[in-house]
């Protein structure tokens, strides 16, 4: 990935949600300009989530994700369209117009389908913009008709479009940047632990965990967040920590490094410097930090019966000196029990019922959007479960935490 190329997930997360053949796709492809979504007359084309990346003028890069059509759909589709919910930022709630005349088929229309999933997404506190598509076929009095319908039943006065002839489609645009939510524009990763001009020194090791000719994505977006600030960045890996400090004339504002090195990095820093791990960084940009803080002081209270939860967004193979899979186990076990239970998941795979942990331990979440990290965050919280983050934890367990730059 180039420095100015934008994730996948800091993309802005807009889900389509609609009965099928809604013309979900279509409006992808109206929105965008372009036929990057799968358009079909028979209903039920899309069976599964489908995400599409672009760059929308006036909005920015976006992640559209198309979901199955709901009506008729099975249980587990039914749960990844919910899945979807967690990481949607806006939703567009699609109403067929074709439906209201009879043309299909001649099922009556009715929008309680519609309605109860806008009270999910809402629910999610996702804003919800109403669309109802296929105007084109529809005559006035009928599309009024089901407009008034929509907004009695939801309070949610609805966009009237054509997809097909491109009709409304910049409303929808318009509504998109009015529905942004507040804090959809996070700070930037590095907050303000630094400001223009200021020296910062970057440690990453290149262990067998980093991607042969390529650095890994937080290491990434953090060098792009401090260029942008203006800083002066140095980088290397921590065998030469100590040669780089020496040929500096002075000590550097701020020191990141990888968790894995936290202790090591902390011993040889210079007292005058801040220091702090991209996985730390990545706790407050995409989580909730100051609750990772609080529950990583749960540890200590882990014992040889305990069960703790290992979420990690990658679902690369396991490596042999994997961070997640067999360092923070091995810390663990050594600072708590051989014997204390260890579950592991990864890429979507997160429970719904959490209750069986004592404590959850994520990772970075670079790969998630920060609506999809909080919504992990707030079902932990909701039933009493302690959640932190892989660096916070190595910090914990470096017995450094208390010493660390948040």
């Amino acid at each position: 990935m180039s420095l100015t190329e934008t994730p996948r997930s800091n993309r802005l997360h807009i889900g389509l949600f609609g009965k099928r053949n809604s013309g979900k796709s279509s409006l992808i492809n109206a929105i965008t300009n372009q036929e990057i979504a799968l358009v079909s007359d028979v209903p039920g084309t899309t069976t599964d989530p489908v995400y599409k990346s672009m760059e929308i003028q006036g909005i920015g890069p976006c992640l559209f994700i198309d979901t199955a059509g709901f009506g008729e759909l099975g249980q587990m589709r039914v749960e990844k369209t919910k899945k979807v919910i967690e990481k949607t930022d806006i939703a567009l709630v699609l109403f067929n117009a074709d439906y209201i005349n009879g043309n299909n088929d001649n099922v009556s229309y009715n929008i309680e389908d519609e309605a109860r999933w806008i009270d999910l997404i809402i629910q999610s506190k996702t804003p919800v913009i109403a669309v109802v598509n296929k105007a084109d076929i529809t005559n006035n009095a009928d599309i009024d008709a089901v407009c008034s319908m929509i907004k009695g039943k939801t309070g949610i006065p609805p966009i009237i479009v054509s997809a097909k002839e491109k009709t409304g489609i910049e409303k929808i645009r318009e509504e998109i940047i009015r529905s942004l939510p507040e804090d959809f524009e996070m700070e930037s990763i590095t907050g303000n632990l630094v400001n223009e001009s200021d020296l910062v020194l970057l440690v990453m090791p290149q262990d067998i965990q980093a991607p042969k000719g390529r650095l890994i994505l937080p290491q990434v977006q953090t060098t792009r967040d401090l260029l942008d600030k203006k800083c002066v960045v140095l980088c290397v890996t921590t065998d030469k920590l100590e040669q780089a400090l020496k040929y500096l004339s002075e000590p550097p504002k701020l020191i990141i490094t990888d968790s894995q090195v936290f202790r090591a990095v902390y011993d040889k820093k210079p007292k005058e410097s801040k220091l702090t791990s991209f996985s730390v960084l990545f706790a407050n940009y995409k989580g909730d930090l100051k609750y990772f803080v609080e529950s990583a002081y749960i540890i200590e209270k882990l014992t040889e019966d305990s069960r703790v939860l290992i979420a990690e967004a990658c679902t690369h193979a396991p490596l042999e000196e994997d961070i997640g899979r067999v360092k923070i186990p091995q810390m663990l076990r050594k600072r708590i029990s051989e014997k204390l239970n260890i579950d592991m998941v990864s890429g979507t795979d997160f429970p719904d019922d959490l209750s069986p942990y004592d404590l959850i331990i994520h990772c970075g979440g670079c790969m998630f959007n920060r609506k999809y990290v909080l919504s992990r965050v707030k079902k932990a919280r909701s039933q009493g479960i302690p959640m932190t983050n892989y660096g916070v934890t190595l910090a914990y367990l470096s017995n450094i935490l208390d010493k660390i730059d948040l």
